[in-house]
């Protein structure tokens, strides 16, 4: 018996065409994308196939279809035959990838996470106007610095968001926050990240008091397996936990170094293995963690892989 630690994307990992070749031969996949649809009351399938790609960036659009995508791959590599000879004993998802992770371990339905992440992503869009927010990625410095240079840069806003990776940390905020942090930061390599929102900070605030009346009205069930949450980097199997931490997710940064560092010293899985589309996170992981075999599933290849 193999040990599975079960990992979900977040935002970044969309493309036109996804989960189209999953749909086109598997029932689990038509059955999936149906429900999405009619969830959401749009056919958030044909975005996914057929795009434009500036409609699948949206990002109440971008949720919901990398979401769909997930949990496709995970059902389907659920229903393999030779799943019985792997067991999950922990997942984790970043950002969104976390309802992604709670809808494979039946703490929330399908229905709901699809519904609730294309609000979240709505809501996170319009907290702040369009060209007011930024986000940048800084490589090769350590989390101390970084926060040396943002207490030193001033009054607007610039906060740690990710810290996805030993020397890759995203830092969020205003416009002004986040050019005052970068001259204060001095030689480094910064990169500014394509994104319609500064997410993962004070600025998310709307949206967070939006999002809780919303995780107020579904129902929350005890995990099949642990999750890791962003906000706390630890698991819980309280419902109403999950619910709070889920809400403080929206502000607060992703601590996706130690979700995966907390998962390999509780639970010593024996691979990693990535559901979506993409490979970003075992991408991560094999920065944080380099020895743990690293898998993909998001194609019929990688399921008729399992079986080798």
């Amino acid at each position: 018996m193999a040990n599975i630690f079960a990992l979900f994307p977040g935002q970044g990992s969309q493309k036109v065409g996804m989960g189209r070749q999953l749909f086109e031969q598997y029932d689990i996949a038509k059955e999936l994308f149906a429900k999405a649809d009619e969830a959401l009351g749009f056919s958030l399938s044909q975005i996914c196939f057929e795009g434009p790609a500036e409609k699948l960036t949206l990002t109440e659009i971008t949720q919901p279809a990398i979401l769909t995508v997930s949990t496709i791959c995970f059902r389907l590599a659920q229903s393999q035959p030779q799943a019985s000879a792997h067991k999950i004993v922990a997942a984790a998802g970043h950002s969104l990838g976390e309802y992604s992770a709670l809808v494979a371990a039946e703490a929330i339905t399908f229905e709901d996470a699809v519904r609730l992440v294309n609000k979240r992503g709505r809501y996170m869009q319009e907290a702040v106007p369009v060209g007011t927010g930024r986000m940048v990625a800084v490589l090769g410095k350590e989390v101390s610095e970084l926060q040396a240079a943002i207490d030193a840069s001033g009054v607007a806003v610039a906060e740690i968001a990710n810290i996805n990776a030993p020397g890759q940390i995203v830092v969020a905020g205003s416009v002004a926050g986040v050019a005052a942090f970068v001259e204060k930061l001095g030689t480094a390599k910064v990169i500014d990240l394509p994104v319609s929102a500064p997410f993962h900070c004070t600025l998310m605030k709307p949206a967070e008091e939006r999002l809780r009346v919303d995780l107020a009205g579904i129902k929350i069930n005890t995990p099949k397996f642990p999750v890791y949450q962003n906000y706390n980097a630890s698991f819980t199997n309280d419902p109403e936990a999950i619910r709070e931490n889920l809400a403080l997710q929206v502000c607060g940064r992703v601590r996706w170094v130690e979700c995966v560092e907390n998962v390999m010293k509780d639970r010593s899985p024996d691979a990693v293995w990535e559901y979506g589309a993409g490979n970003v996170l075992t991408g991560l992981v094999k920065r944080i963690n380099s020895s743990v075999p690293r898998v993909n599933i998001d194609s019929p290849e990688s399921l008729a892989a399992m079986a080798a």
